[in-house]
């Protein structure tokens, strides 16, 4: 028989007394009324999709030929060193895995638009272990989201619920296919509203719920519920420094997608509203020397020139505390609020000015992220278009708004373009040293390019102007 020793006695009872402690806490947490998941995901399971793509992408282009001829000759000893490499494939398939989730009975299916774009397959797997091939109804690079349908009826779907009416530390379970494994839950709580993410675009239209759920790499265009097993959120976005979960999810306000899943259902594309101007963050300073109680709102630094906002009678230096309703507590609110609109919505504002509020109304010009959503690109092909890109024109109000003249890049494909480090969304105002203020000069100018050398391309990005030098190959 095993004789304890005092201490070990005092250690042990300490040990009961710890377990009891804990038991009954837990007791008292179940009572307090903690979540169980279960229920809410055996009743949203089935209407979760897993969604993988297939891309084509070039092989050859990492290898010259000379390389791909001594990579055979290696692999082949003996035979004919005379070897015919034009017979090798261009193309090889590489699959992506994300997650979805149904939002009709008759098989819509909502997800992000980074996990579809350039597919040139989509299959959707339901959680019944039937697959479907989808068919692109819409994508809305600026939101990240992606409309699919199915050809099927009959099908379980979500509902939506108000993201306006989440709280900081609010519970919210999402599920999605991470790594490829399929349908996996994961569960936390919010942990901040309206964050912007930086560099997104020039236009960022964007204000994402933070959490601490647990979301990897296959998570991306799943759901993200609430306790009432309304969708909240569809998540887009990680932080990380190693590509799995840090703790630092971001995903897409329910209110902003039912918004964009509507546009793009009725017309495949989505439109929002400009204002104009050109803003920041009040601070503290700021807010002492205009006489505010507290800082909030945009503070407006610019007003372009014949823009919505100029013609509404906003000024520099006002200060934009609410738009149609909605508090501004910070200036990324207002780009968030105003892509919530179509074009030509008239819209209440209140300035802060001189010490007081006014209510001011302006109606909503054209986002320039309208026109590659909305526009065919004009196609220059061939002869004409030794660079390897599509172009569209500029709308008008993009024009009105910037000030520029020039064609945008609307796709960007293998060539001296993008080995020169153009991409999509670059203003061209010249080529080969000649002004570009429209399609049919962007083609003229293109036909009569040089068969081989360098030539100049100035393009705009981001407000930014830079010159870059293309090179041509017979």
């Amino acid at each position: 028989m095993r004789i304890l020793s005092e201490t070990s006695l005092k250690l042990s009872s300490s040990l009961v007394a710890l377990t009891f402690f804990l038991l009954s806490s837990g007791g008292v947490y179940a009572a307090a009324g903690l979540p169980n998941f279960a229920d809410l995901v055996e009743n949203n399971a089935p209407s979760i999709v897993e969604i993988s793509t297939t891309r084509s992408v070039s092989t050859r282009s990492q290898l010259g030929d000379d390389e791909i001829e001594e990579l055979l000759r290696r692999l082949n000893p003996g035979q004919d060193p005379d070897l015919d490499i034009e017979g090798l494939p261009e193309q090889r398939q590489r699959g992506a895995v994300g997650s979805g989730f149904l939002i009709s009975s008759d098989g819509y299916v909502m997800t992000n638009n980074h996990v579809v774009a350039d597919a040139d397959e989509i299959q959707v797997s339901l959680n019944d272990r039937r697959v479907y091939d989808a068919r692109v109804i819409g994508l809305d690079e600026p939101s990240d989201l992606a409309l699919l349908k199915i050809d099927a009826t009959d099908l379980p779907y979500v509902e939506f619920g108000d993201s306006d009416s989440l709280r900081v530390g609010d519970w919210v379970l999402a599920i999605g296919s991470p790594f490829g494994l399929e349908f996996s839950a994961a569960a936390g709580i919010v942990s901040a509203k309206g964050r912007s993410m930086p560099g997104r675009s020039t236009y960022n239209y964007m204000s994402f719920i933070q959490t601490d759920v647990a979301i990897n790499q296959g998570n991306s265009g799943g759901p993200l519920f609430n306790l009432e097993g309304d969708v909240i959120g569809i998540n887009s976005q990680i932080l990380s420094s190693t590509g799995g979960s840090n703790g630092i999810s971001f995903s897409i306000p329910s209110n902003v997608a039912m918004n964009v899943m509507e546009q793009l259902r009725d017309t495949g594309a989505v439109e929002r509203g400009l204002l104009g101007v050109r803003m920041r963050e009040v601070d503290y300073a700021l807010a002492e020397i205009f006489g505010m109680e507290r800082p909030r709102g945009a503070f407006v630094d610019d007003v372009q020139i014949e823009s919505p906002a100029a013609e509404g009678g906003v000024l520099i230096e006002d200060i934009i505390v609410e738009f149609n309703g909605h508090d501004i507590e910070h200036f990324t609110d207002l780009p968030f609020y105003v892509g919530q609109y179509r074009p030509g919505t008239e819209s209440r504002m209140r300035v802060y000015r001189e010490g007081e509020l006014r209510n001011l109304t302006v109606v909503l010009g054209s986002s320039p992220t309208n026109n590659v959503a909305v526009v065919e690109p004009e196609v220059v092909r061939e002869r004409s278009n030794p660079l390897g890109f599509r172009i569209s024109e500029l709308s008008d109000d993009m024009r009105r708004v910037t000030g520029l003249s020039g064609v945008q890049i609307a796709e960007l494909n293998e060539g001296p373009g993008r080995e020169a480090g153009l991409i999509v969304g670059d203003v061209i105002v010249s080529l080969n040293r000649q002004e570009i203020d429209s399609a049919d000069k962007f083609a003229s100018v293109a036909s009569n390019l040089p068969e081989s050398g360098f030539v100049s391309v100035r393009i705009v990005r981001e407000g930014q102007g830079t010159t870059m030098a293309l090179e041509l190959t017979p």
